[in-house]
This record gives structure tokens, sequence and C-alpha cells, in this order.
């Protein structure tokens, strides 16, 4: 049996203020605590929390067979993911290298998952970013592969796409889920369970809420992105491995049949379909339920202010399911 690399230690300071004495558990990217490419209903948990306690996780992110053909440094990314590659065998669907499952004490199917991003760090000091002829928007125009390394300097923060192209990165994880109700599900496209929502809106500090599916939920994450365009047209952001430091609390008080999430300034509700239309149909049918809910709105007057208040974007087209987000200001609410 392989021994799993979990454990506790003091709490990180960046961006994130823990109580005196607190103390973070740390789940590391090994072997035995991968998921690869599924969410699965019937998966053991590799750590416990309690509900309200964090959780720091270290992920990974790419081949490492293609970051050193892109002379990327042999760092504890590199290093990580070639023990993963040489021994996970037992592999889903999906592309994704997962941490997880994740058990929250108390979580059953009904409730929600709260999960709050303290903080979301950057691992190494490059992302990558690749097509390839069987994916993204444009694959009959583009019916080859590429694969691209993109430096970060860690002090400002800044891409280098090109000497002459530089971009802030903002880092976030396109993958955070929970278990779906039952089997394997494959980890690309995402669902009422979450998952490879791939919304750049989700970055540090933001919340999300995640209807559990599962007893103790079973969260899985991965697929860290330092930076991504709504719609992620060739189907790769600026991956990238990063730390993330969540905050993780079963909800009793609320229930919901899709993620949203709430950044300090705007509420966003999500729509999931396998056509752009139906994913902004439901994106909107849930931004109306919440102003009814949440802000006591009549439908009719949800349906108004969410036509003249609140923007609908694409969130990506490269999937399989397509994701459309509302974005609705918390400043438009004076009282």
């Amino acid at each position: 049996m392989k021994r799993l690399l979990c454990f506790v230690l003091p709490a990180l300071t960046t961006g994130f203020l823990p109580q005196a004495g607190a103390q973070t558990k740390v789940l590391k990217a090994i072997p035995a605590n991968i998921q690869w490419g599924r969410y699965d209903a019937d998966a053991k948990p590799v750590i416990t929390v309690k509900s309200g306690e964090t959780i720091r996780v270290e992920t990974v992110s790419g081949n490492p067979d293609t970051l050193a053909r892109l002379d990327a440094p042999e760092d504890d990314n590199v290093r990580e993911l070639r023990t993963i590659y040489a021994e996970v065998k037992d592999r889903g669907p999906g592309p994704h290298i997962l941490l997880g499952p994740i058990a929250v004490e108390g979580a059953a199917p009904g409730d929600v998952l709260q999960v709050d991003l303290v903080d979301i760090q950057p691992r190494s000091a490059y992302g990558f970013n690749n097509f390839g002829p069987a994916t993204g928007l444009l694959n009959d125009e583009f019916p080859y592969s590429r694969q691209k390394l993109i430096k970060l300097d860690l002090t400002t923060k800044m891409l280098e796409f090109s000497p002459s192209i530089h971009f802030p990165a903002k880092p976030f994880f396109g993958s955070i889920g929970v278990a779906p109700a039952a089997g394997r599900v494959n980890s690309a496209p995402p669902g009422y369970y979450a998952g490879n929502m791939d919304n750049k809106e989700i970055v540090a500090g933001t919340t999300v809420f995640i209807p559990v599916q599962r007893p103790q939920a079973l969260l899985d994450i991965g697929d860290g992105h330092l930076a991504m365009g709504d719609g992620e047209v060739d189907v790769t952001a600026v991956e990238s491995p990063l730390i993330g430091v969540l905050r993780l609390t079963v909800r009793k008080d609320m229930h919901l049949l899709y993620p949203r999430a709430e950044t300090p300034t705007h509420v966003i509700t999500m729509g999931f379909h396998e056509t752009l239309d139906e994913a902004a149909r439901r994106a909107t049918r849930d931004m109306i339920d919440y102003l009814v809910s949440a802000r006591g709105l009549t439908r009719d007057e949800a349906y108004m202010l969410t036509s003249v208040a609140v923007d609908m974007r694409v969130t990506q087209v490269v999937d399989g399911v397509r994701g459309v987000h509302m974005m609705l200001p918390k400043a438009i609410f004076t009282k």
C-alpha cells in the first residue's frame, strides 16, 4: 500500500491571516493522492478535514517530457510529474491531474460545500500553452500540435509571451469539483458537481459554492492556470502548477442545483451545456433564482435586472460542455 503524504504545517501568511495557533493540513502531489482525468463517486478520500478547516494543496501541471523539451527547469513540478507519470496507471478519460479526493466531515447530499479560496500562488517560474489537431475551437484550421513555454517573473508576477508581449498573472484553478452522484465522469467537461469550470474569475478571495452529491463531498482540485482569456479558444490557458489554501465549510442552510461563486465585487452564476444557447439560459435562470431568493425581487423584476445590470460572459467553448457565466455587481445594491 502506498503511503499517503499529508501532514500539517504553519499556515501561509501571503494573503492568509489564520487565527493564532492555527495549522493547515497539506496535500502533496504524490501518486497516492492523484485522481487522473476523472471525478469519481466511489473514490476513497486521501485526507479528511473538518468543516471550516483549511487545507493547502500543491498541484502539478504538464507532461514532464514535453516540459523538458521546452527547456523548463527541472523543478519540483517536473520531478513530481515524472513520478506520477511512472506510477499512476489508473487514469480516467480526461487530461487533468487532480489532487484528492478531500473528504469534509459532515457533508451530505443536498448540502452545499463552500470553498473559500484564501490564497493561490505559483509553484513554478513558467507556464505553458498548447493545442492539438483534435482540440480547440479552430482545430480544422490548425490540424497539428504546438507547445509554448511562457516565462513568469515571480517578483513582478508578469508573464512573458514574447519579448514584446507581457501580461499579468492572475492564478486560478481551472478544475474544482466534488464527486458526482454516481460513477466516474470525465474531468474535461464541467457539470452540476462543478469540475472543470475554467472560470478565470475564481481567483484568490473568491468563494465557490458547490452542491454536494456524495457523503463527505470528496473534493478534487487541479488544472492550475496563471492566466486565461474568456473562451480558452485553443483548449489551454497558461497552464502551471499552483499552491492553494482552501477553507472548506459545509453549508446545511444552502441548497443549489448548480455551482455559484462570489467575489468581493460580484455574484457569479454559471451554466454548462453542450450548446452555448442552453448554457446561457441556465446561467440566466440561476441568476434570476439568486435575485429572488437572496435579494427579494419578484421573478419579473429579477429578469429585468439581469438584462440591464448583469453581464453575460462566455467562460469557455472547448471542454465538450460549453460554459457561460453571469456577473452581478454587488455595488448596485445600495441598501
